[in-house]
């Protein structure tokens, strides 16, 4: 089972850095991340999403080759790779997989102009090496399936910053 995990930020760099670190502590398997989106609220109101799942490039991708294939087939490799990749295409955009784009612009909706939302669907992680790897992120935490005590931990590590300059 995977959680869910949102958290706000003031500017979108700031989101994609957050991003960035947790996907480094994938490759370096301290989290199992199923998706992870950056949206974006634009001053004009609109939403934009960042995502790493691009399911119309990969069905595209798919598509191509399957259809290269089966053109082999029919001794015309170049009509199947186009129609396969027409194929995987519009197969990829009407699949959603990992985090649902709905739900990611209705929860950017409630962002001020300029902010964004980090949404992670976190498979498994190892909390305390993830929680000090966002050490000082400075976000605050939207959505979280997360129980208490990983919520508590989470929001002391966001917040690390201040925590620090408190107890000086």
């Amino acid at each position: 089972m995977a959680d869910l995990l949102v958290i706000a930020f003031p500017t979108e760099a700031q989101a994609e850095e957050a991003r960035s670190r947790v996907l480094t502590m994938q490759r370096e398997y301290l989290i199992a991340v199923g998706d992870a989106a950056v949206a974006l609220r634009r001053p004009d109101g609109g939403i934009k999403l960042n995502q790493i799942l691009q399911p119309t490039a990969a069905g595209a991708a798919s598509g191509a080759l399957w259809g290269s294939l089966i053109g082999l087939l029919f001794l015309n490799p170049l009509a199947g790779a186009a129609l396969g990749a027409a194929t995987g295409a519009v197969a990829g955009g009407l699949s959603d997989v990992g985090i649902n784009d709905t739900f990611m612009k209705e929860v950017a909706q409630t962002l001020q102009s300029g902010e964004a939302a980090l949404f992670l669907l976190v498979r498994k992680m190892t909390a305390d090496r993830v929680m000090a790897g966002l050490q000082g992120m400075g976000g605050r935490i939207m959505s979280s399936s997360f129980d208490e005590t990983k919520e508590d931990m989470l929001r002391t590590a966001l917040g690390g910053v201040e925590a620090e300059r408190g107890a000086a």
